[in-house]
């Protein structure tokens, strides 16, 4: 008995390290496919967090709807679980119209929230208020150490200084007694999902990368950071560790000059987007191509093209 052909892709998601490109190439395949753009970027979901998460003008967006951008205030603690189940509201509303979701960032754990079957671990106030506070004595490194020995696999994907996820991942490695990892099953899809993801070589990555940050300070990214610190930005756990914010805040608390703080988010960002390649490599269902320079300008055609062997296979 021969198997059921593939199923058609309803949902399209395009993936990939910082500055290769996937916000452009989102809407060029929402516009083409009567589709549009559901922000997988944790902290473009920020209110007024524009300019150092290069999140598009509506003049970029090209009349396509954009979802979930600007939802939380800087105070917020980013929750996956709470961006999952917004997340899918609004694929289940856009495939019900008959339009095409197109979820368009960088943050791993957010894009397979929205179309696998996670769930995320629930948590416990006594827990998680012990590990902060060890944190908070310890120091990041201490309990990254602690962390590393329990889930080899999670040390090596967080960083040692995010204490923020590093106690999460903590967390639910004691209230689940299962490694941190052990609760990301293989995939386990959700909705039939075509995976771009766009891909550039490492020099070129790193040179777009340092042009970014150039064109963030010369935007003003220095005086966002300051209006967002009188909107509370310091005591936000999540939006106070993204890239250019905390280093900013730095420069602005005294710890470092202005020009220091853009050589580390330019240090910063390079390894960010080398830890985004390897998490989405790890996905054999993503389908890569090259959002070099020199290929670029037919980078939507070529990702149509993916979408059409996947319809005809």
């Amino acid at each position: 008995m021969s198997s059921p052909p593939p199923a058609v892709p309803r949902v399209i998601t395009v993936v990939g390290p910082t500055a290769a490109g996937k916000s452009d190439l989102g809407v060029a395949l929402a516009r083409h496919l009567g589709g549009e753009v559901i922000n997988a970027d944790s902290m473009q979901l920020y209110r007024g967090m524009d300019i150092g998460t290069a999140k598009l003008t509506p003049a970029e967006r090209q009349g396509v709807p954009h979802h979930l951008l600007d939802v939380w205030d800087v105070t917020v603690t980013a929750s996956v679980a709470e961006y999952q189940r917004m997340a899918r509201a609004v694929i289940d509303r856009l495939l019900s119209q008959g339009r095409t979701p197109v979820l368009v960032g960088g943050s791993g754990l957010y894009v397979r929230g929205a179309v696998d079957a996670l769930e995320f671990p629930g948590t416990d106030p006594a827990v998680r208020a012990r590990l902060e506070a060890e944190l908070a004595e310890l120091g990041p490194e201490a309990l990254h150490a602690r962390l590393a020995a329990a889930d080899p696999g999670a040390g090596r994907a967080i960083l040692p200084g995010n204490g923020r996820r590093i106690v999460r991942a903590l967390e639910v490695i004691e209230l689940t007694g299962r490694p941190f990892t052990a609760n990301l099953p293989g995939p386990d899809p959700v909705y039939d999902t075509l995976q771009i993801g766009v891909a550039v070589e490492r020099p070129e990555l790193d040179e777009r990368i340092t042009r970014r940050v150039d064109r963030m300070w010369a935007a003003g990214l220095v005086e966002e950071v300051r209006e967002l610190e009188r909107a509370g930005l310091r005591e936000g756990l999540t939006a106070s560790r993204a890239l250019g914010y905390q280093q900013i805040l730095a420069a602005l608390a005294g710890e470092c000059t202005e020009e220091e703080a853009r050589a580390a988010t330019v240090r910063a960002t390079k390894r960010f987007a080398r830890r985004q390649d390897s998490w989405f490599r790890r996905d054999p269902r993503v389908c890569w191509l090259s959002g070099a320079a020199d290929r670029r300008e037919n980078l939507p055609e070529r990702a149509l093209a993916l979408l059409e062997r996947a319809v005809t296979a």
